[in-house]
């Protein structure tokens, strides 16, 4: 998957099959689209192509409000490496700022879709706005495909177990802890990728050993405190672990990660953890007999869970 960073990096494209948003968490209904673009694309001798921004716009735009608080379900290397595996062929990230989010729709199709990309299809999903002030649609896209040459494309909305799937219902799926269903909307795990580093845990009564995944970045959103089945990949190796969420300070949370193995093949080593199910409610790690106890019989729960 090729990565570029402007639309002018990004002008040699060939037969752009294009569509823009966010694509937090590359859920089902984002894998349907992408679907599209690379059957569209194969269908024009193409390459599908996402448009997506960095910061989030909320971000930008409301930073006081709807943005100050809004979480995120996949940080930006997380989406990055869900979108090569969904096989998206090019990805431009563009900054947004205060000054990009000034361009009409009509300018974002003439000059950048058009003008520079040479888009020969748009694809847009279900309800999809874009442009000042969110003003342009399909409607306006399909007005506008004969007086830019490209063809232009809707995609329904995707529904999972009869519920129309949305960032918003998978954020409070994984807020509540509700991991399995925050993967069925998905369509994959729930996953955090991170450099694991030593957990300094004085416990004599917990014979396991404790690594913390630091975030990179803030606005990642973590599943609710607990501990949670995982599988964890790093390189070739994949592993079976636990990962805990628990609170430190007064409002942080962190991950903990226990490795049913040799720790030291992830330690200062990149690995993703892929969320399987929540086995337990918070755990108090202070105190350490009934947290020993607890992480002891949780281990050998989810041994039995992940293969």
């Amino acid at each position: 998957m090729n990565i570029f960073r402007s639309f002018e990096e990004a002008g040699s494209i060939r037969n752009p099959v294009v569509t823009t948003g966010s694509f937090d968490g590359v859920h089902i209904g984002h894998k349907t689209i992408l679907e599209r673009l690379r059957m569209l694309a194969e269908r024009h001798g193409g390459e599908s192509v996402l448009i997506t921004f960095h910061p989030h716009p909320r971000k930008v735009l409301y930073p006081d409000s709807t943005g100050k608080d809004l979480k995120l379900i996949s940080s930006q290397e997380e989406k990055l490496e869900l979108l090569r595996k969904a096989g998206l062929d090019n990805i431009i990230i563009i900054e947004f700022t205060k000054d990009f989010a000034k361009t009409t729709s009509e300018e974002f199709v003439r000059d950048m879709l058009h003008g520079i990309l040479n888009a020969r299809v748009v694809v847009a999903g279900f309800n999809h706005h874009f442009g000042f002030n969110q003003k342009g649609d399909y409607k306006q896209l399909w007005d506008m495909r004969s007086r830019y040459g490209f063809e232009a494309e809707e995609i329904p909305e995707q529904e999972v177990q009869n519920e129309t799937v949305s960032s918003t219902k998978i954020r409070k799926a994984i807020s509540q802890g509700n991991i399995m269903r925050a993967n069925a909307y998905l369509d994959h795990y729930y996953i955090i990728i991170g450099t694991p580093v030593f957990y300094p845990y004085d416990n004599p009564d917990l014979q396991i050993n404790l690594c913390r995944i630091p975030l990179t970045e803030e606005s990642k959103l973590l599943p609710a405190r607990g501990i949670y089945a995982v599988s964890v990949e790093s390189g070739e190796s994949r592993m079976r672990g636990m990962a805990i969420i628990h609170q430190t300070g007064d409002v942080e949370d962190e991950v903990l990660l226990n490795l049913f193995d040799d720790e030291n093949k992830i330690i200062n080593n990149r690995c993703i953890l892929f969320f399987h199910k929540r086995i337990h409610g918070s755990v108090d790690l202070s105190d350490h007999g009934n947290a020993a106890i607890r992480l002891a019989r949780t281990k050998n729960e989810i041994t039995d869970l992940i293969y």
